[in-house]
């Protein structure tokens, strides 16, 4: 038998980090990116789910997310990231987030953007991911009043235990 290994908690963004972020977002393709930040901290969704979403699964005010194994989910997002999908919804046809030759984007590609936008935010892409802004936008939403459970059922976990690694932020926060 191994002995317990002590987890560390997850590391996340500000609010002013988070904004810096976003205002940070620039280049050929602007809107996609902003639009893909957007998501990730108002949703806190994987990049597998993000780069797997078609036009379709995009509604007035949620995204249909088909997350770890093949499980159905709705998202619900704010007016700021509606505008952001918006903006960019012109250029697309069937695939939500597409590259420069018109297909899919791939994850990698979404690495990519996300590390170019931390280092122009002044951030240490180093410490940040795709995958912390999940963690962001987790803490964002507990911090904002928002239940455990509920934020167990948009991010998309099985298991409630996953999930309450972030009240142990709070509490951090709290003392």
């Amino acid at each position: 038998e191994y002995p317990k290994l002590r987890k560390s908690l997850p590391k996340y963004l500000t609010m002013e980090q988070s904004a810096a972020l976003l205002k940070s977002v620039s280049g050929q393709n602007e809107k996609r990116d902003y639009a893909i930040l957007m998501l990730f901290l108002n949703c806190g969704i994987r990049r597998s789910e993000l780069v797997n979403l078609n036009l379709s699964d995009v509604y007035e005010d949620r995204i249909r997310v088909i997350g770890k194994g093949n499980k159905e989910r709705f998202v619900y997002f704010g007016s700021a990231c509606r505008k952001a999908i918006d903006a960019y919804l012109p250029e697309r046809n069937q695939a939500l987030f597409g590259s420069r030759d018109n297909n899919r984007i791939s994850v990698t590609a979404v690495h990519r953007l996300v590390k170019k936008a931390l280092l122009q935010a002044g951030l240490d892409s180093t410490q940040y991911s795709a995958h912390k802004l999940r963690h962001t936008a987790a803490t964002m939403m507990l911090s904002g009043g928002v239940d455990v459970k509920t934020v167990q059922e948009v991010l998309g976990h099985e298991n409630l235990n996953t999930t309450q690694i972030y009240t142990h932020i709070e509490s951090t926060e709290l003392k």
